[in-house]
């Protein structure tokens, strides 16, 4: 009922696995200031973490973004047919040669994906040792918890056993909890399934500003020249984003050859 009350009007009465909102979120993360200013951070915090040196950079999931324009030379990508990217493709069957990437970039991604160990295999085929995957998921805090559950579509299963789940539609099929499920609560696990890749980093972040923005289902629910103001906010509180961070910044890195955990 809340998040129905909230909707925004252009995507209210639309299935989330309907194709026209790939185009129609694009418009709206352009349109709507305030998300403009969250994506535009997000990318400059993703190209931060890019490994030294030249090589092929992928976006999964680039549909409804503008890193490229950020990012000469990327290669766009998604599951289905989009004006804005170059190739269509599964995330967990890559179409790359081994060791041919430099890096592998992705917005709210890796919670779609029913099978995520595939994709983690793929990757540390088709990245190049030094090379790295770079993404920003939502994450599991008390604060994250209490807004997911009552103002989003998306299922968000903390407590879920598995780190798979039913395919299903690109959006619809999902466990928002999975990131911090494999980062976070089954770390250990993570750590012995995948030897290859390193844990450079898990960043929770952002209680507020996404929230505030609307995202791309709900209206704006501040105006973007108090985006600045928000951003200070969120600042200030970040010694408590183990408490309050909707998000998270995970970065791996493809381990060398014969190098050690």
């Amino acid at each position: 009922m809340i998040s129905r009350w909230f909707a925004h009007p252009d995507t209210r009465d639309l299935d989330i696995d309907d194709p026209r909102l790939i185009s129609l979120r694009r418009r709206l993360v352009r349109e709507k200031v305030f998300l403009t200013r969250i994506y535009r951070e997000w990318y400059a915090a993703l190209i931060d973490t890019l490994p030294p040196g030249e090589g092929r950079i992928l976006e999964l999931g680039a549909g409804g973004g503008f890193l490229d324009e950020m990012l000469p030379g990327l290669i766009t990508s998604e599951l289905q047919p989009c004006q804005n990217v170059r190739v269509i493709l599964d995330g967990q069957a890559l179409p790359f040669s081994d060791a041919s990437l430099r890096a592998v970039l992705m917005v709210d991604v890796l919670h779609h994906m029913p099978e995520a160990r595939r994709f983690l295999k793929e990757a540390a085929r088709c990245v190049r040792p030094g090379g790295r995957v770079a993404m920003v998921e939502p994450w599991v805090s008390a604060w994250s918890s209490l807004v997911y559950t009552q103002l989003h579509h998306e299922p968000f299963e903390p407590k879920a056993a598995a780190w798979e789940f039913p395919p299903g539609g690109p959006l619809s099929a999902s466990n928002m909890a999975l990131p911090w499920i494999m980062f976070v609560r089954d770390r250990a696990q993570f750590d012995r399934e995948f030897p290859e890749w390193k844990v450079v980093s898990v960043r929770p972040f952002m209680p507020f500003r996404y929230l505030l923005s609307g995202g791309v289902s709900l209206r704006s629910l501040m105006p973007g020249w108090t985006f600045g103001w928000w951003r200070m906010l969120e600042w200030v509180l970040s010694p408590l984003n183990g408490a309050l961070g909707m998000f998270a910044q995970i970065v791996l890195e493809r381990r060398e050859a014969g190098e050690s955990q």
